[in-house]
């Protein structure tokens, strides 16, 4: 696991956080998070860890700096709030690559064994809630 690190390819036109092919979930605790990321490391590889700190300066300043006059930010933007507000209650984030169906269904089958706050996947053209 590594710390997050933000790149252009996680932001959209606009400046809405996109990172597609990721899964983003978050836990209230970071030790719940550290332990899903050990149980995922085997089989996925470039899990990022994002402290609350993290997710308050380089996810909530990209909600900030949006556009909001493009159509598809909201629903962005929407979903970057409730990061935020989970994050200025102490819940951190794992990063996941999920590029497919049988990735994220491996993914939450590990998250489903530990309490988590909130679950997304990033595909191309959409966002998906994950359960």
């Amino acid at each position: 696991m590594k710390d997050f690190e933000m790149t252009k390819k996680m932001i959209r036109l606009g400046g809405a956080f996109y990172p597609t092919g990721y899964a983003f979930i978050m836990f209230p605790d970071i030790e719940d998070a550290r332990q899903a990321a050990r149980e995922l490391e085997p089989a996925h590889d470039g899990i990022m860890l994002l402290t609350p700190e993290n997710i308050l300066k380089e996810i909530g300043r990209t909600d900030v700096d949006s556009d909001i006059a493009l159509p598809a930010v909201g629903t962005e933007g929407a979903t970057t709030h409730k990061y935020v507000g989970l994050a200025r209650e102490g819940h951190c984030a794992l990063m996941i690559p999920a590029h497919s169906n049988d990735e994220t269904e491996h993914i939450m089958t590990v998250v489903r064994k530990l309490p988590y706050s909130y679950a997304q996947r990033y595909h191309t053209l959409a966002m998906e809630d994950l359960e």
